[in-house]
């Protein structure tokens, strides 16, 4: 048995991952400030609805934070029970945002029906003001963000917060521009559930891509029938068995597989083929290929005992 960990690559993900907690923070500092400042506003204006929002912004920095220290845990390295050490705590923070994110778009639906049937009187220029103002800060949190590790789950969290912020401010803002224009106060409840869908659609997609890890899918874009069939159709190969392909965390696909060779061929420069060319077609680094000599020289049957060379089959997996 032998493994092929990529440690060549350590260094520069812990790089990547100081610079994306960097940028978390100054994400978290420019909401944080934002926050304050409506509170502060909406006390002196006795404004429910700066005081909401600003309420809205304390579950973005809630779920900046939660970001940052999941990826602070995740750097911790491996040790005792916890063989990959706490890499999967950036997943569970993916499903608590998602989680988060569902939450808010069903409080907002829930508000936003109220509001239509019996709509209250929105002071619609401070309103507008204060969406404009927002829609700045969240377009700067999410240009900060953008130069973030957004092939991570976790940030990808944090950033699907500040869009959907975004996407509200901007609402917020159509619809005072309705209500100063028309009067229709509904407009402001309308463009709510809008938001909403859109906050419920991000919280799926997060959710669903934290599912697939966390159940130890093959990850998105990897086939696992091809990476099955290149590896029984390599040079020397009679079959494969207990092929699985799996993600420790985002940005960390890993393979196991248990692979007979033909009584003739070197098991060690099979193994060292087998990993570099999974390297090559499929990037997958993280890999452990435990590589026997067949019992029998003679060709296998086709079926459940496996594929044998040159055999267009499905491999055991």
């Amino acid at each position: 048995m032998a493994h092929a960990h990529g440690h060549a690559h350590d260094g520069h993900t812990h790089h990547l991952a100081a610079a994306t907690r960097r940028r978390l923070v100054a994400a978290l500092a420019l909401v944080l400030t934002f926050m304050v400042v409506e509170i502060v506003v909406g006390a002196l204006a006795s404004s429910l609805a700066l005081l909401s929002d600003a309420g809205h912004m304390l579950t973005d920095a809630l779920a900046l934070g939660i970001a940052f220290f999941a990826s602070r845990l995740a750097e911790r390295p491996p040790g005792g029970f916890l063989t990959f050490g706490l890499r999967r705590v950036e997943i569970l923070s993916a499903q608590a945002n998602g989680l988060l994110l569902g939450v808010m778009a069903g409080v907002i639906v829930f508000e936003a029906a109220r509001r239509l049937s019996d709509p209250p009187e929105v002071d619609a220029l401070p309103t507008l003001v204060t969406a404009l103002v927002g829609a700045l800060v969240n377009a700067g949190v999410i240009v900060i963000l953008s130069g973030a590790r957004r092939g991570s789950l976790n940030v990808e969290g944090g950033f699907q917060h500040a869009l959907t912020d975004l996407y509200a401010s901007l609402a917020a803002a159509v619809a005072a521009t309705v209500i100063l224009a028309s009067g229709a106060d509904r407009a402001d409840a309308a463009a709510s559930i809008v938001v909403a869908g859109l906050m419920a659609r991000s919280a799926w997609r997060l959710l669903r891509s934290s599912g697939r890890v966390l159940l130890e899918a093959a990850p998105a874009g990897v086939d696992p029938d091809e990476i099955g069939a290149a590896l029984a159709h390599s040079p020397g190969v009679v079959q494969v068995h207990d092929l699985h392909i799996w993600e420790v965390t985002s940005g960390f696909p890993a393979l196991s597989a248990h692979v007979l060779v033909g009584t003739d061929v070197d098991c060690h420069k099979a193994r060292r083929q087998l990993e570099g060319m999974l390297v090559e077609r499929f990037e997958l680094r993280h890999t452990t290929l435990q590589v026997d000599h067949a019992s029998r020289p003679a060709p296998l049957q086709v079926g459940e005992a496996g594929a044998g060379i040159g055999q267009p089959k499905r491999p055991v997996t």
